[in-house]
């Protein structure tokens, strides 16, 4: 007999009562797994890398809406689609739109890592963020973070457990190289890279084959897809079937509040340029498929094939020269996604952006 059987018995009692609730949460959690995926349970700790650029605004307000899976610790703007000074400013402009004034934004490379920067004004305006009529956002009242974007990543995933924290760049990739160059102790330590850029089985955007992020700075992107860090590419192969047509600004205008009418004005804008251009029935919406993915990845098909990117040739430079048929021994390093299921994208942004002010 037990020499104190006052406490070890309960103790045993215990232990059978919580297997018993463990079997329950476990039971639960297949069936809530089962019905929503596993994204819908998994929070994810991101770093928002960006651009703003008009996209970039879509996609800055898709995760400040959706806290319950997405932890933005903070923003990090490179130079991109306007140079660096017009990015970071436009990244606060956001931030205070959606009423998310306490957001973290940092201001990082004002160019690539070798090149001279290329910008795409032609599309978001001299400002970045041009509405309809020459208008613009209103000047913030947030400041940035004293402290540069590439020594706020390093810290950053330093800090924090390894495995925990995603990078979410969505333009040029030139801040989160010169992090790992800088700090190559920190490659381990990301759980994954899911990145807007490149294109696969689709022609490129600024190129015959060349998408504009990677393009701005190949060198990066090659840092970047060298690197051994898990990839996901959301590229112009799905951006492109994700279109903001004139319907779905509409539904913009008429589901959701005040930020949803100015996502709506600022598609007006930005959607003319694919719609003269590539006669397209509306403007690809390209940096929010990162956020959606993260949101819910069954809205996107993907594929693990090997990607390399091109730095040497002047017809092909920034190409991602994708191995899609597996044609070479080359191991495979990326996620692709090819395919995109608009309706359901769509239900998801205009659900999200109605949450916000």
């Amino acid at each position: 007999m037990p020499k104190n059987p006052t406490r070890v018995e309960p103790f045993r009692s215990g232990i059978s009562e919580l297997s018993v609730t463990a079997r329950v949460l476990i039971l639960v959690e297949a069936l809530w797994l089962g019905k929503h995926g596993r994204n819908a349970v998994s929070k994810r700790k991101i770093i928002l890398d960006c651009d703003p650029g008009h996209d970039d605004a879509v996609a800055i307000l898709l995760a400040l809406a959706s806290p319950e899976v997405i932890d933005l610790l903070g923003i990090t703007c490179v130079a991109g689609n306007v140079p660096l000074k017009l990015t970071r400013n436009n990244a606060l402009k956001v931030c205070e739109l959606a009423g998310h004034t306490d957001v973290a934004v940092y201001s990082g490379c004002a160019r690539p890592m070798v090149r001279e920067l290329n910008t795409a004004e032609n599309v978001h305006g001299e400002s970045g963020l041009n509405l309809p009529g020459g208008g613009v956002l209103p000047e913030p009242s947030m400041t940035l973070r004293s402290q540069h974007a590439v020594d706020y990543i390093i810290e950053t995933l330093t800090a924090e457990d390894t495995g925990s924290i995603t990078l979410c760049p969505i333009g040029p990739l030139t801040n989160i190289a010169v992090a790992m160059i800088q700090a190559p102790e920190i490659v381990p330590r990301i759980r994954e890279i899911v990145l807007m850029g490149g294109a696969a089985i689709n022609p490129g955007n600024v190129t015959p084959v060349a998408e504009f992020n990677i393009y701005v700075d190949p060198h990066a992107a090659h840092v970047v897809f060298s690197s051994g860090v898990p990839l996901v590419m959301m590229g112009l192969d799905v951006t492109h079937q994700v279109l903001v047509t004139a319907e779905r600004i509409d539904a913009l205008r008429t589901t959701g509040g005040q930020v949803s009418s100015t996502v709506a004005d600022l598609m007006t804008f930005y959607c003319r340029f694919d719609l003269d251009k590539y006669r397209m029935e509306g403007g690809p919406l390209h940096d929010p498929c990162v956020i959606a993915y993260l949101i819910d990845s069954t809205l996107f098909d993907l594929k693990h094939v090997n990607v390399e990117i091109e730095t040497n040739a002047d017809l092909s430079l920034g190409q991602t020269v994708a191995d899609w048929w597996k044609v070479t021994d080359r191991t495979p390093n990326c996620h692709v996604a090819y395919q995109a299921d608009d309706t359901r994208f769509f239900e998801v942004l205009n659900e999200r952006l109605a949450r916000l002010p």
